[in-house]
């Protein structure tokens, strides 16, 4: 009923300009009288048609009785609107002398055909609709044959056959109006079953990767916290021999660690679970602060990473201080991945507007345009061979673009090969700041 109502909605338009279309015709051919009469009371069936839809809109399943009661006026605005189709396709042939009836059975024709094609959603709508119209098509020849009782070769008894044929024709339409919608349903079942068990392993997926993740982390804490300790010698002197393993287990370790954190992180953004604050805070500020906390980045990618002074004006904005400082440095971090023996990455910010945008360069390798795509995509690396020389999850930028869309932001990058990359990030100014 909720298709069959739809339908009633979105063909309304097109109906009444058929109704019109037909009333002014046959009023300016035939009775006016008649044309009006029909036209207020198919006018009285429209509106009926409209409030049960409305009723129907606000069914909730499982109240039967509603539904029958729907269900039953469904079926006499059905036999009203038919009938009065039918009649007055009727009195328009009794109108006329016997043989032809070209306009009553058109408007007959097209009235059938118009409830094969959207009335096939509740099957007993659509029955009693083509019984009507087919009891009125057959009234209409065979009462010229009645009145004439001309011979079989007479163009009465072609119009009767032809009626038969067009019946048949109508019929078959229907069916497979019918059997089109009902595979269609079956078709929308299976993808919403699908649907369902697909929602339901990816709820499983996630947990297991997230109960996984927190049960990695706590010994692989405890394991880089060892690791660390012996490579600081706070221990004692590292034997020559260990060292390089030792260094290689360390930054294994970190590796492991930071694909934890990011996994996490992109577990928490899917279910909605990521907690940001919004406070007031200057960018100049996170930037010095970003840069001081990167420095470590510098002896192991062999860079320099240094702050572009500041300017005096303040660049107030409303975000997450924290979540911006995760994304800044992992801006940083890449600059220094992909920067080249030596080169220099540099953090800064500036206002642009109403805007405030916080940036980082590097003149590294550059990104491909071809490529572009790529950069924020989940696991997704620019280079993605097994000969790649920087590691990397391929999540670190997307999740950076998920932090910076909850504040309104927007992350985005300019390059050019072989020459560098300006990753920035683009967030509204605070209101003060902006004004």
């Amino acid at each position: 009923m909720t298709d069959y109502t739809a339908m009633t909605f979105a063909l309304l338009w097109q109906r009444q300009a058929i109704f019109l279309a037909a009333a002014i015709l046959t009023a300016f051919f035939f009775d006016p009288i008649n044309a009006l009469i029909f036209y207020v009371v198919i006018l009285l069936c429209e509106v009926q048609d409209l409030m049960i839809g409305r009723r129907v809109k606000r069914l909730k399943p499982g109240d039967h009785a509603a539904i029958g009661v729907c269900f039953i006026w469904i079926m006499v605005n059905t036999i009203l609107s038919a009938t009065a189709i039918s009649l007055y396709s009727i009195s328009v042939a009794l109108e006329q002398s016997t043989g032809g009836h070209f306009t009553p059975l058109f408007f007959l024709f097209a009235a059938a055909l118009f409830a094969a094609m959207n009335n096939h959603q509740v099957l007993w709508a659509l029955v009693i609709r083509l019984t009507i119209y087919g009891i009125s098509f057959l009234f209409i020849v065979i009462r010229d044959i009645w009145v004439e009782r001309p011979d079989l070769s007479s163009e009465l008894w072609l119009q009767f056959f032809t009626v038969i044929f067009v019946m048949y024709f109508l019929i078959d339409c229907s069916i497979v109006f019918l059997k089109l919608y009902r595979r269609n349903l079956a078709h929308l079942d299976r993808l919403r079953e699908e649907h369902e068990r697909t929602k339901a392993a990816y709820i499983v997926k996630s947990q297991f990767v997230s109960t996984v993740s927190h049960e990695l982390r706590t010994p692989l804490t405890s394991i880089k916290g060892s690791l660390d300790l012996i490579n600081s010698g706070a221990l004692g002197p590292v034997p020559e021999k260990m060292r390089s393993l030792l260094e290689m287990a360390g930054k294994n370790g970190l590796r492991l660690s930071n694909l934890i954190d990011d996994v996490l992180d992109l577990q928490k953004i899917e279910a909605g679970e990521m907690k940001f604050r919004s406070e007031v805070f200057d960018l100049r500020t996170l930037v010095g602060e970003a840069v001081a906390s990167n420095q470590g980045l510098s002896e192991r990618y062999r860079v320099t990473i240094e702050e572009v002074p500041p300017g005096d004006e303040p660049l107030n904005v409303i975000a997450d201080e924290a979540r911006l400082m995760q994304v800044l440095s992992n801006m940083i971090s890449n600059a220094a991945k992909f920067s080249s023996d030596g080169g220099t990455v540099r953090a800064g910010c500036a206002r642009r507007g109403d805007t405030a945008r916080i940036y980082v360069q590097d003149d590294g390798i550059g990104i491909p345009e071809h490529a572009r795509d790529k950069v924020f995509e989940r696991f997704s690396q620019v280079d993605s061979s097994d000969e790649r020389h920087v590691g990397g999850t391929g999540l670190g930028m997307n999740i950076s673009k998920e932090i910076v869309e909850q504040f309104g932001g927007e992350i985005d990058f300019v390059s050019e090969v072989g020459v560098g990359t300006t990753f920035f990030v683009d967030l509204p100014l605070a209101a003060r700041a902006a004004d």
